[in-house]
């Protein structure tokens, strides 16, 4: 952002004006920390318990298809996670793109923002899921090319064939949240997220068991699942008239604006899924490995683990992002700068806890999926090294937060590039094959990227002017605003 200030004279002594401002926002006192962890808990204490409402609702699907056999389990699996690389996470990184406009307008008090908002994202989503779409009705063929097993490749593909209508249930779920978060409300999203699980568990056991669907019915019953949940909050915005104030009907101002709206989304999508993707490229490592099927089962069931703890971050990151953006739109830098700190304080915390639960379940955490003796000694290894990586985790998840809700993706997606694949993946590599470490030195790899991606944000963050950071809110926060600022290149800077 001081780079394009310093685009004239006359811009260059205005930067220097905000940073003398910018010096003068104070570090918040102790109230003020008590404050912002009360309304920072508002919004992530729900959104914690969704996230966990969540992995329920994965391993009640994870153990419907280990009831059906192996080959079930392995193509299911295999399906999640063409699936996930492929769609959910470029649709999960697309719609936060929406998180600050929605966030920043709130706060700007400027209602008539956020249904516009929502109807973009919406449909911006719906017509990413094509191509999408197309690229699953031809997973076979490109399973066939990596070298996968052609029989559960036949099962995969029916899976996924059968979950194609959950990305359109993600098209509007995922902005529904969004929507909602941006206006504090949390709360009810975990309401009707515990209503939806509650009825997973009988729509898999009618769909496979007393219908006899097998796996189709493992997919089909996420997809309804999903539409329940998008049915209900929809129920809950309108009968709640939280959309009342936001909401005129549609309007040309719903479908204008892509410029700016692609500068945001596209480099939150980037950051999200260079970090999503690791986890698959460690897998497809793994099985480079000496005794590769251990390995990948170790890995499997080590990916459990941080699938759990990872919905504490999360949770965390979406509140502060939230109050980042609220306090922005409302031009208080000073309290978004509050809640920028004490949410990266609050994620070192949550790191050594992360550490230390990882710690204490290292001699239990894999005996609650296999007796093996090989998977069970691999995640023994690998769990306190995975709790130091929650030690970068929890606070880089969190700063990238901070950055979404000042309307910098694209920092955080050039940092997550350089920590994970110029950093990560060479150390990685080099442990595990070079020096022979194995397994480990995967995971090594891993701690080294969380490190320097959690030391160049914690740099990123300390240093922002937050008084630039409201200015540019007040511009952003106008129908045109997004508009003018991508047109000089500033939209994500």
């Amino acid at each position: 952002m001081v780079g394009h200030c310093q685009r004239d004279d006359e811009r260059l002594l205005q930067c220097m004006d905000v940073e003398k401002l910018d010096s003068e926002v104070p570090m918040p006192s102790g109230s003020e920390v008590y404050e912002e962890l009360k309304l920072l808990s508002r919004i992530s204490y729900p959104m914690i318990l969704t996230g966990i409402l969540v992995y329920v609702r994965s391993l009640i699907s994870m153990l419907f298809l280990g009831r059906l056999g192996e080959a079930a389990l392995a193509a299911g699996s295999l399906s999640i996670g063409f699936a996930n690389i492929t769609g959910y996470s470029i649709i999960f990184g697309l719609a936060t793109g929406m998180e600050p406009i929605c966030g920043q307008a709130y706060g700007a008090q400027n209602w008539s923002i956020l249904g516009p908002a929502l109807i973009r994202t919406i449909v911006f989503l719906i017509i990413s899921s094509l191509p999408i779409s197309l690229l699953w009705l031809h997973m076979d063929h490109i399973l066939l090319l990596l070298g996968q097993e052609a029989t559960i490749i036949h099962m995969a593909k029916t899976y996924i064939l059968f979950s194609l209508p959950d990305l359109f249930a993600q098209a509007l779920l995922h902005p529904l949240r969004i929507y909602l978060r941006s206006q504090n409300i949390t709360f009810p999203i975990a309401i009707c997220s515990g209503i939806a699980t509650l009825f997973h568990l009988p729509i898999n056991l009618l769909l496979v068991q007393t219908l006899d669907l097998g796996i189709k019915g493992v997919a089909l019953g996420v997809v309804f699942t999903n539409f329940n949940l998008v049915f209900l909050l929809l129920i809950y915005i309108y009968y709640s008239g939280v959309y009342q104030m936001s909401w005129k009907g549609f309007s040309q101002e719903c479908l204008h604006e892509w410029k700016s709206f692609l500068t945001l989304a596209i480099p939150s999508c980037v950051s999200i899924c260079l970090e999503w993707w690791w986890y698959e490229f460690m897998i497809i490592l793994c099985g480079l490995l000496l005794n590769p099927e251990a390995k990948v089962a170790a890995m499997g069931v080590l990916i459990q683990f941080t699938s759990l703890i990872y919905v504490f971050p999360s949770s965390l990151s979406m509140g502060v992002s939230t109050r980042v953006a609220n306090e922005l739109g409302a031009r208080e830098p000073a309290k978004a700068k509050r809640a920028a700190m004490v949410g990266s304080g609050l994620a070192i915390v949550m790191g050594l806890g992360a550490l230390s639960f990882a710690t204490l379940l290292r001699n239990y955490w894999g005996m609650m999926f296999t007796k093996d003796y090989d998977i069970l000694r691999l995640t023994k290894i690998a769990l306190p090294i995975l709790g130091l990586c929650e030690l970068g985790n929890c606070p880089q998840t969190t700063m990238c937060g901070v950055l979404r809700g000042s309307a910098r993706p694209n920092i955080g997606a050039n940092v997550n590039l350089g920590a994970f694949y110029f950093i990560g993946m060479p150390v990685a590599l080099v442990l595990a094959f070079k020096v022979k470490i194995g397994f480990s030195g995967l995971w090594l790899g891993l701690l080294v990227a969380q490190i320097s991606c959690a030391v160049t944000l914690g740099v990123v963050v300390i240093r922002t002017n937050w008084v630039v950071q409201a200015q540019r809110a007040e511009e952003l926060t106008k129908f045109d605003g997004y508009q003018k600022l991508s047109e000089r290149g500033e939209v994500g800077s």
